[in-house]
């Protein structure tokens, strides 16, 4: 989530007039994250107080994807699983399209959630979210819209090559990406049990009441992937320290216990785990590293280090075999 997107305050509350949840109270940008511009928008509707999540979408999410992404939410609601539903606009639209900074630009309104992102996760919370994210994925076996996954390793040469030349301006030692992330692009399995995945299950795109989780958000890079990919994508976010230098193996243990609870790993998933760690670590190294670089001066954003997931994909290149026996 981010802010990148200017809107008045006149504009905001036009914009809201177009749903059926009252008048705007407030809006406040909510400036963590990379990918989107966010508010959290308060309302007021027959002095009942009600909160949403008001997105508008940047650069790297394809507005011809939002009826997948919309679809999913919905469908992924009525099977039961903890995440925002999608508010309709009064025509019954799930996005609207508007001008802003003198272009145009399209947002959606979804339901806010109760709870809080972990920011020191307990065993507890993270079986909690393996078997949330198995949940998930079985459940998303059944949707029937399906999506490419634009940050898969055709999207990670890109951004490699974008990063060329310029690695010495985040840190020397990451010289060496572009030849590790050859070897691990050629050695990545093939045929793995899929489903459509959330794909950026982050510790801020889950929220947690106590150790219970209340919703799974931030829907937006989902795609028709491996499911064990998502979990390496999980377990490389939850089981370190923020800046990548303390793995906790008991984080680790408990999401993969939580996911499978509900879904059991197939063997050839669970071999795959280590390569696919180093896959999930080099997807974000690399796309934090084309922010790095590239985000704007001015922009409200909060910049990610590309150093916390390059330290875990050294991590998982000298332990991962042992990490995930």
């Amino acid at each position: 989530m981010a802010v990148y997107t200017r809107i008045g305050a006149e504009a905001m509350a036009a914009l809201i007039a177009e749903f059926d949840v009252g008048e705007i109270v407030s809006a406040k940008g909510i400036a963590e994250g990379v990918s989107n511009s966010n508010w959290l928008i308060e309302t007021r509707k027959d002095e009942v107080s009600s909160r949403y999540i008001l997105t508008v979408f940047e650069g790297r999410t394809e507005i011809g994807d939002l009826p997948f992404f919309l679809g999913l939410l919905d469908h992924l609601a009525a099977a039961g699983c903890p995440v925002p539903r999608t508010i309709h606009d009064r025509t019954g639209a799930a996005f609207r399209r508007f001008e802003a900074d003198g272009e145009e630009k399209t947002l959606a309104l979804i339901e806010f959630l109760p709870g809080v992102s972990a920011d020191c996760p307990t065993p507890a919370q993270a079986e909690a979210v393996g078997r949330a994210m198995a949940q998930v994925h079985l459940a998303a076996q059944s949707y029937a819209g399906s999506r490419e996954n634009g940050m898969g390793p055709d999207a990670w040469r890109q951004f490699a090559r974008a990063c060329d030349g310029r690695w010495h301006e985040i840190d020397e030692a990451m010289k060496d990406v572009p030849a590790i992330l050859d070897n691990v692009i050629a050695a990545l399995p093939a045929d793995l049990p899929r489903s459509i995945i959330h794909a950026d299950l982050f510790p801020d795109n889950v929220l947690l009441v106590g150790e219970d989780v209340s919703g799974l958000i931030d829907f937006y890079f989902a795609c028709s992937g491996p499911m064990a990919y998502d979990l390496a994508v999980a377990h490389a976010a939850w089981s370190f320290t923020a800046d990548g230098r303390q793995h906790d193996a008991r984080i680790g243990a408990a999401l993969l216990r939580g996911y499978e609870a509900v879904r059991p790993l197939e063997p050839t998933e669970r071999s795959a785990l280590p390569l696919l760690a180093q896959g999930a670590s080099l997807r974000f190294l690399l796309t934090r590293s084309y922010d790095w670089l590239n985000t704007p001066a001015d922009a409200l954003v909060t910049r990610k280090d590309p150093c916390a997931f390059f330290r875990r994909l050294q991590f998982y290149r000298e332990r991962g075999a042992q990490v995930f026996a």
